[in-house]
């Protein structure tokens, strides 16, 4: 399906920029040692520029490595630990396990070691974006989500079919509380269909039902 091949694209994607920032430090390394004999020593003498190029490509390098998992996204949601009969209760259905904060967190985190967690933080925007009353802040939170999960230069885009976007295109005309709502269900529909049933045979939940479970025997 649509949200598979886009999980195994980001797996891809994410595989690439985690070994490219070696890659181009081992090059510069190299190249730096062989042009210039100065940047041997690291006294004050070694302003020179090639250790100034190599800093900033290093700081790029770690920038672009980081930069999906970090910039952006929020931490979290606080909630307090779930209950035996809550983490039992998401296993019957995916609306009870979106129903709750800590029900969310388990599955975000989930979604993030299939690098598809900005399916979840477009949903949560788009509920926060329904809470606003205020047309300047709609405006600005509207803006934002489109760059962040609609642009097709984002590197959290989200996976929508063409008939959304022309509407998400119609509503930022005049965007509103509902701005995304066609695309806010068409990715809870994603989720519950592609990721959900995974997240149920996955370790993260196998492990906390079992703790949960233990805990309550020895209770």
């Amino acid at each position: 399906p649509m949200g598979s091949e886009r999980t195994e694209m980001r797996k891809r994607q994410m595989s690439t920029t985690q070994e490219t920032p070696g890659t181009a430090q081992a090059q510069l390394s190299t190249g730096n040692r062989g042009s210039n004999a100065c940047c041997f020593c690291w006294c004050c003498c070694c302003s020179c520029s090639c250790l100034t190029v190599r800093n900033q490509d290093e700081e790029r390098a770690t920038r672009t490595s980081h930069e999906l998992q970090a910039e952006g996204i929020p931490n979290c949601e606080e909630s307090p630990a779930p209950t035996l009969e809550e983490v039992n209760a998401w296993a019957q259905s995916f609306d009870k396990l979106m129903l709750t904060p800590a029900g969310r967190n388990a599955f975000r985190e989930f979604l993030r070691t299939e690098f598809s967690e900005e399916n979840m933080l477009f949903w949560m925007a788009c509920e926060e974006l329904k809470q606003e009353s205020n047309k300047s802040v709609i405006e600005e939170k509207a803006r934002l989500i489109y760059e962040d999960y609609i642009s097709i230069l984002s590197p959290k885009e989200v996976s929508l079919d063409s008939r959304v976007r022309e509407v998400i295109n119609r509503n930022m005309l005049e965007p509103s509380q509902h701005t995304f709502d066609d695309a806010q269900l068409q990715i809870y529909t994603l989720m519950h269909r592609d990721s959900y049933p995974r997240f149920m045979n996955s370790a993260i939940y196998k492990d906390l039902l079992q703790s949960l479970s233990e805990k309550s025997i020895e209770a």
